[in-house]
């Protein structure tokens, strides 16, 4: 009788890293019957506590040297680098195990945000992350991505009006981020009840965003990313800027228009298995976009055009 393979992940950030990850994950315990270990940073293993596919979660704070002993140990068939950066390259040089690392694609990235050259390759990243799993026999299935939660995550929809729609105002960047007054006014157009959703530092913004409209209630800082995600989940629908909790809606099948400022949905991290309904919103012909893989907090040029001149008609839902 054949051995049960055991299987190290690695990926360390973000949110929206992690949730993409997850079918990588499902197919290697359902395809394979691996039992399936996850290192991750301290900070993101509630995003895979509740995940029925994961066997064991190891987390660091800052070096993989609080788990390194630990983890050779496990004596691990395969580590599949999600991450792949130096600090995996020495993992997996102590673990000394047959390991497979997710490319980057640094250069293409480079090429595109400095001298707008797109030779990004037409597949969106979870297909990349699983061509790391590939050599196993994995084979992907089209189930999307996963996000699970417990019933202490959920929350109870009903407590806020009727039908509501999701908007999530915050991002990793200030770059990746509508101005406030540029919701308050997508927010009239949609003339929807409508809930804030990010984090603490995102309460500020969302006061002043409901002191200017009607019909919208502020969530951000009051609530867990799973007790938000859980709102994601039952909204009518989900506005998000290029955000971890973009990645989530997506998990849930939700329909989503995702806003685009200085990054593109080129980059391959557009929502996995869209739905038919969903909207990529985005300026277009902008010859400073993307300017960063990432983002910064202002834009480099003054004028923040990708996020100013993005078309608030395109939110009235159809």
């Amino acid at each position: 009788m054949q051995e049960t393979l055991k299987i190290l992940v690695v990926r360390f950030s973000s949110i929206g890293d992690i949730v993409l990850t997850t079918p990588v994950v499902r197919m290697l315990k359902k395809q394979l019957n691996a039992q399936v270990h996850y290192l991750t940073k301290s900070s993101y293993v509630s995003l895979l506590k509740n995940n029925p596919y994961i066997d064991s979660v190891y987390q660091i704070e800052n070096s993989i040297t609080e788990v390194i002993a630990d983890l050779k140990k496990e004596k691990y068939d395969y580590v599949i680098d999600l991450h792949s950066n130096l600090r995996t390259q020495i993992l997996r040089l102590r673990l000394g195990v047959p390991a497979k690392s997710f490319n980057k694609l640094n250069m293409e990235k480079f090429m595109l945000t400095n001298f707008k050259i797109d030779n990004m390759p037409k597949v969106h990243i979870v297909d990349r992350y699983l061509e790391t799993v590939k050599h196993l026999g994995v084979k992907n299935d089209n189930q999307g991505l996963d996000f699970f939660l417990s019933t202490t995550d959920k929350i109870d929809i009903s407590i806020f009006p009727k039908d509501c729609i999701v908007f999530v105002i915050g991002g990793q960047h200030a770059t990746k981020i509508l101005p406030n007054e540029k919701i308050i006014s997508i927010i009239k157009k949609v003339n929807k009840p409508v809930l804030l959703v990010g984090g603490p530092e995102d309460f500020e913004r969302g006061e002043q965003i409901i002191t200017n409209t009607n019909n919208t209630i502020n969530t951000c800082g009051k609530y867990s990313i799973l007790q938000s995600a859980s709102l994601v989940q039952q909204a009518k629908m989900v506005i998000t800027h290029d955000t971890g909790m973009m990645h989530i809606a997506a998990a849930f099948q939700q329909k989503i228009y995702s806003v685009w400022g200085n990054t593109v949905p080129e980059f391959g991290m557009y929502p996995y298995l869209e739905s038919e309904q969903s909207k990529r919103i985005e300026v277009k012909g902008l010859n400073c976009r993307p300017c960063s893989k990432i983002g910064y907090d202002k834009c480099p040029k003054g004028h923040f055009k990708c996020m100013q001149e993005i078309d608030e008609n395109l939110f009235l839902r159809e």
